[in-house]
């Protein structure tokens, strides 16, 4: 009897040590494969809302946001509907004042924030960021035949941005930093409010992205965009720091549509090359 279970004992640990090399070599071949890996899985992810992803926008940014009749178009509501269909989820979005965004994200109320973002360091202390998925210009919008002929003519002029937007933080910002002091630098609720506060006079300029100064100018006579830029920025998806693992898929599965070029056909539809 001892020796019976003696062989059977050495039978159970040969097996083992086979399946142990097994597991190694298998682990090996998954070290290799070079394909992202991530700990989260689709079900287990928190979202505000089950079975949906909630994207918070202001859609007063043509042509990442913006709306047609009831509906909420453009690069970013394209760019999240394919995101959420890859995560199995079906996409939810929110309009808000851009000032909202980042709080409501902060709380959970909302699953991302895309909204022509920018990453900056101080939004970087509040909330996470995805890869960029795109390139943003600050253009400067100015009356045609008025004062101003390039940058070097803002010092001390009456500056219109969209408050909360990289545009009011860098123009507000010291003489020192670049900027031209609040006191010069009016924050308005939209673009749209700001250039009418252009076309009215009581502005001299207005500082706001490239692609929605493009589309306000093709809508107003009178208005051009200076040919030297403001500043150049990266846009990109936030989320709460407390949903490391909801970042960490949409990330993968924007990485996944940079790669596949269906990222480009979404800002081809929008962006018609100058």
């Amino acid at each position: 009897m001892k020796k019976i279970t003696a062989i059977i004992m050495a039978v159970v640990m040969i097996a083992a040590a086979f399946a142990g090399c097994g597991s190694n070599k298998t682990d090996s071949a998954n070290k290799n494969t070079g394909k992202k890996t991530t700990d989260a899985t689709v079900s287990e992810v928190k979202t505000a809302t089950k079975g949906k992803l909630t994207m918070v926008t202001n859609a007063e940014f043509p042509p990442y946001e913006y709306k047609e009749g009831d509906k909420i178009i453009g690069i970013d509501a394209e760019v999240a509907d394919l995101i959420a269909k890859k995560l199995g989820l079906e996409l939810e979005i929110a309009d808000v004042d851009f000032d909202s965004i980042i709080p409501g994200v902060q709380t959970g109320k909302y699953d991302m924030g895309m909204a022509g973002m920018t990453v900056t360091d101080e939004r970087k202390q509040k909330v996470n960021f995805s890869d960029s998925y795109a390139t943003g210009v600050q253009s400067i919008i100015v009356k045609d035949g008025g004062s101003i002929k390039s940058i070097d003519d803002l010092k001390g002029k009456k500056i219109g941005t969209q408050q909360g937007t990289t545009g009011y933080i860098y123009a507000s910002d010291t003489p020192e930093n670049g900027g031209y002091g609040e006191k010069n630098v009016i924050g308005y609720q939209n673009g749209a409010l700001a250039v009418e506060a252009l076309k009215s006079g009581k502005i001299d300029c207005v500082i706001i992205d490239n692609e929605p100064a493009k589309a306000y100018v093709a809508a107003t006579t009178g208005l051009k965009i200076l040919d030297t830029p403001y500043t150049k920025e990266q846009y990109a998806i936030c989320f709460s720091k407390d949903n490391s693992e909801l970042q960490t898929l949409v990330n993968n599965a924007l990485n996944e549509l940079k790669d596949s070029g269906e990222l480009q056909k979404v800002v081809d539809k929008y962006i018609k090359a100058d």
